[in-house]
């Protein structure tokens, strides 16, 4: 009997974190048609995590929660890493599992990426964090391909809503830091069949942005920071509250005194570990759970 049920729980768990990768594009992903580099991964030393880097081809890698737990509700993962990598893990792939312990079937995507010109990006990009303009204008051309892999993201998983057994009005989206403008972005640039239902920009950088005018449509969003963000993006995190109250939208913030940059799911044995139990409580209050 205890063989039998060691083996429904292995059976349930492979069911909840069962993936599925899939190619955001037919062929190569528009605008970067001559990108022929391959995507790489290591461990970051200087972070303390796995990272993605030299992304060319877009992906979404599904994870789906248990049949049983499947409330319809749907998010699309951005990781951030500064347009230069991904943190996979800590804010992508442990957020992914949290949402499926919720019922929500995840999606992390891998939104394309600057070149890294050695295998060590992350030594590449740390420089960069001390001059911000020219941050931005290197990635100021990725910024906006990342941007359209989240909207052809929230695309690609609305048209598929019946085969992934979602909603299609249960659609959302969530970042981190480069992967927050990436799901804020969405929102700013999307239309119709490609905005998102809901979107949280967590310690999100905007300053990237070429267009911050909140639609007239606009979805509830759920922002958390940390005031020793040590980027500084927590102002990032207020204005877009402010922007969201002031045009009359749903927005619910949360701005921990410690934290840091880049907390994602680490366990910092801090207030700010309970941010995605907030998120939780926020995405039932939409009625998501």
């Amino acid at each position: 009997m205890k063989n039998k049920t060691f083996l429904v729980v292995l059976f349930i768990a492979f069911i909840s974190n069962a993936q599925k990768t899939i190619p955001l594009y037919q062929g190569k992903a528009p605008g970067s048609e001559n990108w022929n580099w391959q995507e790489k991964e290591m461990f970051s030393e200087t972070f303390q995590t796995q990272v993605v880097y030299n992304v060319s081809q877009p992906t979404l890698t599904m994870y789906a929660p248990n049949k049983a737990l499947a409330n319809g509700t749907a998010v699309i993962v951005c990781p951030g890493g500064g347009f230069h990598t991904l943190s996979i893990n800590s804010e992508g792939i442990e957020v992914a599992k949290w949402l499926n312990s919720k019922g929500i079937t995840a999606f992390v995507l891998k939104y394309r990426l600057v070149k890294s010109e050695t295998d060590d990006p992350v030594k590449e990009l740390f420089p960069l964090f001390e001059n911000r303009k020219k941050l931005d204008s290197i990635n100021a051309p990725v910024v906006t391909l990342a941007i359209a892999d989240g909207l052809a993201a929230i695309q690609y998983v609305r048209d598929h809503a019946a085969e992934f057994n979602i909603e299609k009005n249960r659609i959302g989206i969530i970042g981190f830091s480069a992967g927050g403008t990436v799901a804020i972005g969405t929102v700013y640039n999307s239309k119709d069949n490609n905005r998102p239902n809901f979107a949280a920009p967590i310690y999100a950088y905007t300053g990237a942005l070429k267009n911050t005018i909140v639609p007239a449509d606009a979805p509830p969003l759920f922002i958390a920071a940390a005031s020793d963000d040590q980027l500084g993006l927590a102002p990032n995190s207020v204005k877009t509250y402010s922007d969201w109250l002031a045009a009359g939208k749903s927005a619910e913030l949360h701005i921990y005194s410690k934290g840091g940059h880049g907390f994602g799911m680490r366990k910092l044995n801090l207030p700010v570990d309970s941010w995605i139990e907030r998120f939780g409580d926020w995405l039932k209050l939409q009625g998501m759970l």
